[in-house]
């Protein structure tokens, strides 16, 4: 009897503390100008390697970010569905003046944000196609990086539109929900001489002609390549054609789970419509769910 009470009288305080801390931190974000809130929330994703984005109310990776130091290898993709992270990918590994290159493009669905990447990597030196598995590549110096902009849709809708001469550039929706196979691509890659980019365009070729999965087409435009990529390689960019049925109930658990936590997340914060406001409400109610909701986010299994 005297625990059934004590529970309900604890219940009651968690209950009371929890409506309370609610209304101070909707409080406190209304009270803040749009600069402060923006401000703050830089300081908040900079840890992280991240940023956000105002004009597009969404969140982008610093050219600064972390994540550069760890560069890139495939385990890093086979691995990001332990984290709820669904998603098809297009890598391209070429040859070009004694290193083996790699461009990536990514899109899907990270934790409960839907999102694009594009990353441009080196190894230290060339390396056979048994090899780009388990080789570690690096991101590449600030002197090699690319212009490159990409346009991500959502069937006929425009979710996001970046443009940077970058490394990795990235676009992350927080609390969308779509499936992979509905999202679609149009990326642009400048290139600094036509060597570069005729071995780039070859590695495209090749990699169409042996995965008849793959759905992307391209054209060139001076020194630019137009990538359309619509349909990839989910979580398996070396052997698509092997994913096994077990892999494919993984897929769908994470989608799972990934549905449940975007819905919760738009619970949480609905007194408010957009990223800005509802990140730092999070922050302000529940910080702790607010950082692991950041290290959901692709980049950071890259340690």
């Amino acid at each position: 009897m005297y625990f059934f009470i004590g529970f309900l009288l604890f219940l009651v305080l968690f209950t009371g503390l929890f409506i309370w801390r609610r209304r101070r931190a909707r409080k406190r974000v209304c009270c803040m100008s749009c600069r402060e809130k923006q401000e703050l929330l830089d300081t908040i994703l900079e840890p992280f390697g991240y940023c956000y984005v105002c004009d597009q109310d969404l969140i982008s990776t610093r050219n600064d970010a972390w994540q550069r130091q760890a560069g890139y290898t495939a385990l890093f993709d086979k691995a990001a569905l332990h984290l709820h992270m669904v998603f098809d990918a297009l890598p391209v590994y070429f040859d070009y003046c004694g290193q083996t290159w790699l461009i990536e493009l990514w899109k899907g669905q990270y934790g409960i944000s839907t999102g694009a990447e594009v990353g441009i990597y080196h190894a230290d030196g060339l390396l056979t196609k048994e090899e780009y598995s388990r080789a570690h590549f690096q991101a590449v110096s600030d002197n090699e990086r690319l212009p490159v902009s990409f346009s991500l849709f959502d069937g006929e809708k425009k979710l996001a539109d970046m443009s940077r001469t970058t490394w990795w550039l990235t676009a992350f929706l927080v609390g969308m929900l779509t499936n992979p196979r509905q999202l679609s691509m149009e990326t642009v890659i400048g290139f600094p001489n036509q060597e570069m980019q005729r071995c780039f365009l070859e590695a495209l070729d090749c990699l169409k002609q042996e995965n008849q999965s793959l759905q992307f087409s391209c054209c060139c435009h001076g020194m630019h390549v137009h990538i359309r990529y619509s349909c990839g390689c989910p979580l398996s960019p070396i052997c698509p054609e092997r994913i096994s049925c077990f892999r494919k109930l993984r897929i769908r658990w994470a989608q799972f789970c990934n549905r449940f936590f975007c819905r919760m997340y738009c619970r949480i914060t609905r007194p408010f419509k957009c990223t800005l406001d509802r990140i730092l409400y999070l922050y302000e109610l529940l910080p702790f769910i607010l950082r692991r909701m950041l290290r959901r986010l692709k980049g950071v299994i890259r340690a």
